[in-house]
């Protein structure tokens, strides 16, 4: 009888190296992805804080006939609600007009995302500064 038996059950190490490149392989893949629908679900902390200043722009519009600043609209804190964005507005000459950003925060999470700062003004027209791969901004 030899020393080794034949029908021994097991894995040759071909076997589980074939195992772990599949996974590497399929990981790969996945990282990515996962990581940038991270990015496009913290996007809405920025456009939930634009929407916020908006509305709050116009009911100070409303009653003193003129946009105002964020202090006066009612925003001490100039930051999201997950710290995820920052915000300021930039009213006009006659501050008949406003134009609300949403900046990421510098090393924090979204400073990667491709659409860079968010924009809203008074006419409720949204927009972003920079270019996306990764759906739509708004």
């Amino acid at each position: 009888m030899s020393k080794f038996r034949r029908d021994a059950r097991g894995f040759t190490l071909v076997e589980l190296m074939v195992v772990v490149a599949i996974i590497a392989i399929l990981a790969a893949f996945a990282v990515p992805n996962y990581l940038r629908y991270g990015i496009r679900a913290r996007r809405a902390d920025g456009q939930n804080l634009l929407m916020r200043v908006a509305n709050a722009q116009e009911r100070f519009y409303a009653t003193n006939n003129r946009y105002g600043t964020l202090v006066e609209v009612g925003f001490n804190n100039t930051s999201s609600d997950k710290g995820y964005y920052s915000v300021s507005v930039l009213p006009a000459s006659p501050v008949t007009t406003f134009i609300a950003t949403a900046t990421p925060v510098t090393g924090g999470p979204q400073a990667k995302d491709d659409c860079k700062a968010l924009t809203i003004n008074n006419a409720g027209v949204k927009g972003y500064s920079g270019a996306t791969t990764n759906g739509t901004c708004w």
